[in-house]
């Protein structure tokens, strides 16, 4: 089999944090939230990262994180490209939007050929988690379905004080496998839990405590890549007629299909970590704690790379 491989969506444009908050230190050696899932990767097992990010921004990445990760890992970057669709199709005038989630995977499809984990960059996922989907990967094969895994999360333990965030809301079956997963794009704390509108924020739906959610943190065989571009004309199709500017051809969009169809599974690992990341500028401080809180208890040490 071959090694599993890092990929790291790094292409998001940071719109509600109101900056490229994926290089935003948060703690004083300069650290960003992607050392620290690079140093979990790392001892995990993974060896090579793939960084998917905007052309436009590239030389700051490298200089941000890049060359410090090329001496212990090896390193690739991949390019989300908005002009980078299906021969047929066009960009809306006035679309800077990305294509979202499935669309940033698919520009790793001449760089990664075996199986893979997928990441957001701005995201804290802890080291139990990168164990497990590592050991999953190495140990798991396509047969007659495709096998895929997950990390998911306790929905409670992945909001903010500060705003809405957006999570794939799952349902499993007794097997521990994934369902379905249902893309919120609004969810948000309330008194009593959580709950999530389609209306902005006209009617609002309850969620059970204890409902798992995906924090875009998958593993999947090169299969996937193959599958993403296959569906991604349909995707396209349909949504350039019914929202043009903003439409998001989204990863849980993709296993969906695919759970329906039969042709794959999902077993969901469920972390032992706690979930931390920086939707809003304001939750920076709480995420900055809980490093120096892990530093100080031995999970990490004060300087992540001997090099530094």
């Amino acid at each position: 089999m071959k090694k599993p491989v890092l990929v790291i969506m790094a292409a998001g444009m940071g719109s509600r944090y109101g900056g490229l908050k994926q290089i935003d230190p948060i703690d004083e050696q300069g650290h960003i939230i992607m050392d620290f899932s690079i140093f979990d990767a790392k001892r995990a097992g993974f060896e090579k990262v793939v960084f998917i990010i905007k052309k436009d921004n590239e030389d700051t990445f490298k200089e941000a994180i890049g060359k410090r990760v090329e001496s212990v890992m090896e390193v690739a970057y991949v390019y989300q490209d908005l002009h980078n669709i299906p021969e047929g199709f066009e960009v809306p005038e006035g679309r800077v939007k990305p294509w979202g989630t499935a669309h940033a995977v698919l520009s790793c499809i001449d760089e990664v050929d075996g199986p893979f984990a997928v990441i957001n960059a701005d995201d804290y996922y802890g080291r139990d988690a990168f164990q497990k989907i590592y050991d999953y990967l190495s140990t798991h094969e396509d047969d007659d379905k495709y096998r895929y895994t997950m990390v998911g999360y306790q929905l409670e333990n992945t909001l903010t004080e500060n705003g809405h965030v957006s999570r794939g809301v799952c349902t499993l079956n007794a097997q521990s496998e994934l369902v379905s997963v249902v893309e919120r794009t609004r969810i948000e704390k309330k008194e009593n839990g959580a709950a999530y509108t389609e209306d902005d924020g006209a009617t609002w739906i309850s969620l059970p405590k204890g409902s798992i959610v995906s924090m875009n943190m998958w593993g999947f065989t090169a299969s996937f890549l193959q599958e993403i571009k296959k569906g991604f004309p349909t995707f396209l199709k349909e949504g350039l007629k019914t929202n043009p500017m903003k439409c998001e051809y989204y990863l849980p969009s993709v296993v969906s299909d695919l759970l329906a169809k039969d042709k794959a599974t999902v077993v969901v690992l469920t972390s032992e970590d706690k979930w931390y990341g920086v939707t809003y500028k304001e939750d920076k401080p709480v995420v900055v704690a809980a490093i120096k809180n892990m530093k100080e208890t031995g999970l990490y040490p004060e300087r992540l790379w001997k090099a530094e």
